[in-house]
């Protein structure tokens, strides 16, 4: 088991982001995308309306990020924004914490390798071949 080690950087959003603003905001995020491992959190809190330039800033954002084994998560989004999300099925992309506080811990939270979940799982412990001989 281990942790996950990760810088996580909050980046408020402003409440309208036109196409023009996303290729700006990208350029800006790029020392904090640009890594290994990328841990964002959006502070959508500005946010009301969702729309399509917002959600495309976003799912570009998520792509370049997972492109380098990281993660961008949402926090402190309206619910008239989250409905947004939801009615387009992005929600499924992104997870969305109450606040930036929330989302920033969910980064640092223990990740347990899938064979020990499996295992958990299905009620047998997992021994190695020492173990069984």
């Amino acid at each position: 088991m281990s942790h996950t080690s990760c810088t996580v950087s909050i980046k408020q959003l402003p409440e309208k982001i036109s196409i023009g603003q996303a290729r700006l905001l990208l350029r800006e995020l790029a020392s904090d995308i640009d890594v290994e491992r990328p841990c964002i959190v959006f502070d959508c809190s500005q946010i009301i309306h969702m729309d399509i330039p917002t959600i495309t800033f976003l799912l570009d954002c998520l792509e370049v990020a997972m492109k380098r084994n990281g993660d961008i998560k949402l926090a402190a989004m309206h619910e008239q924004a989250k409905a947004m999300l939801e009615l387009t099925g992005v929600d499924r992309l992104f997870e969305v914490f109450d606040t930036n506080a929330d989302a920033v811990k969910s980064f640092h939270r223990l990740v347990i390798p899938a064979a020990l979940q499996v295992s958990a799982q299905s009620g047998t412990s997992h021994r190695t071949a020492e173990n069984a001989a």
